[in-house]
């Protein structure tokens, strides 16, 4: 059973930090092909924030550029979501998803193209 599991949000001043995890479980390389991160914000689509293949090449989108990184430790199957610069327009549910194929140009951006997701965690960034 595949599971990914985020944790690591919470609350923080803007200016502030936050590191998001996503352990995954029952979904190996080489089938884990592509892991993004997601969020969602009240009364908007969920929108991509960046992903890493199975070669550790990342994506990131213009809106989060130079604030966001996104790394992983395969040893735990973990990605991380570094999130720096923290703004108010930042608050959102923040989503991990895995897909089984290989993600071409922008196509990692779309939700359609994952196989499976995570919960979700909350962000609240104040000002």
């Amino acid at each position: 059973q595949v599971q990914l599991v985020e944790s690591g949000g919470g609350s923080v001043q803007a200016g502030g930090s936050l590191r998001l995890s996503c352990t995954v479980s029952g979904f190996a390389y080489p089938n884990r092909k592509f892991m993004a991160w997601f969020r969602q914000s009240p009364g908007k689509e969920r929108e991509g924030i960046g992903g890493m293949d199975s070669s550790d090449d990342t994506s990131v989108a213009d809106s989060v550029k130079g604030r966001f990184t996104i790394s992983k430790d395969n040893a735990s199957n973990t990605l991380y979501l570094q999130m720096g610069s923290l703004e108010p327009e930042d608050t959102a549910m923040y989503y991990c998803a895995a897909r089984t194929r290989m993600c071409i140009g922008d196509s990692w951006k779309s939700t359609s193209n994952y196989d499976y997701w995570g919960r979700g965690n909350q962000v609240t960034v104040s000002s």
